[in-house]
């Protein structure tokens, strides 16, 4: 089967079909009629999350010595020029404000406490790091890792992933189990640990317990073929009703023209941002 005909799955779009199979499909599969583009929704979290993890990514192909040399917070204000203003979701100066003092002190933190990330890595040689998780059942997994430690004691990997929100991922989250997955299958050594760096709030990653790697490659795949049967049989219902939920509302905004248009984004993507608190129609939002 070509890769390009299979249904590719990520630890995001298993998680909106898992909270809304609506919003799933507006987000990984509607297309806007004009454009042909896919369509997202902007927020400030979203923005803060993105724009630290695009400075932080960006150390791992330097040298160890050179990883520091210019200030994070220098690296940082010249992505946030990207996303400045509505781009970046945000309705006004305050709030862009506010957001931004918490990515610089997210870096300070990390300036201070390097860890990890001032020791060998290993780089993931695709811009997008996927494998056929079931070519019998057309599954592709794919998804960004937000770091590799290199273990060189043992040639091994040590898996980091970065939070940027206040919230502890859920016990019953999918994102260790498809990181681990995705680390054992595109790239070639031994992963020996994986951690959450809740770097809001810690100085070091936590350590978090590996699952088992066959358990994990059939829960994704369990879930990957409940996807495809949705998409074959065009099945995409909001869990509560036609009045919608908090996870497929804002796309649907965007369908009805209640959203702001912001820009083309990765993939060409269609940008929009909703203004919940605003009293101006979106068309007088500048």
């Amino acid at each position: 089967m070509d890769k390009y005909s299979a249904v590719w799955l990520s630890h995001s779009s298993i998680s909106n079909f898992k909270r809304c199979p609506r919003a799933y499909y507006l987000n990984s599969m509607y297309r806007d009629p004009i454009t042909g583009h896919k369509i997202n929704v902007i927020t400030p979290s979203m923005t803060l999350g993105s724009t630290v993890h695009e400075v932080l990514e960006s150390l791992s192909v330097l040298p160890t010595e050179k990883r520091f040399a210019i200030s994070l917070i220098e690296r940082f204000q010249k992505v946030w020029e990207k996303v400045s203003g509505q781009r970046g979701g945000f309705a006004d100066q305050e709030t862009e404000d506010r957001y931004k003092k918490r990515g610089e002190d997210m870096l300070r933190r990390v300036m201070a406490h390097p860890g990890a990330l001032a020791e060998k890595a290993v780089k993931i040689k695709m811009d997008l790091p996927q494998y056929w998780l079931s070519e019998d059942d057309g599954l592709m997994l794919c998804g960004k890792l937000d770091w590799l430690q290199y273990l060189e004691s043992e040639d091994a990997v040590h898996i980091i992933d970065f939070k940027t929100g206040v919230g502890e991922e859920h016990v019953d989250s999918l994102q260790l189990p498809i990181y681990y997955l995705l680390a054992h299958n595109c790239q070639t050594r031994t992963v020996k640990k994986a951690s959450y760096w809740y770097i809001a709030r810690d100085d070091m990653p936590v350590e978090k317990s590996l699952p088992n790697l066959e358990k994990s490659k059939a829960l994704v795949i369990k879930i990957g073929k409940e996807i495809k049967l949705a998409r074959q049989l065009n099945r995409f219902k909001c869990p509560e009703g036609e009045s919608g939920c908090k996870h497929c509302l804002p796309f649907e905004k965007i369908i009805r023209g209640e959203s702001v248009f912001v820009g083309t984004g990765e993939y060409d993507t269609d940008l929009y941002i909703n203004f919940h608190n605003s009293s101006l129609p979106p068309s007088e939002i500048l």
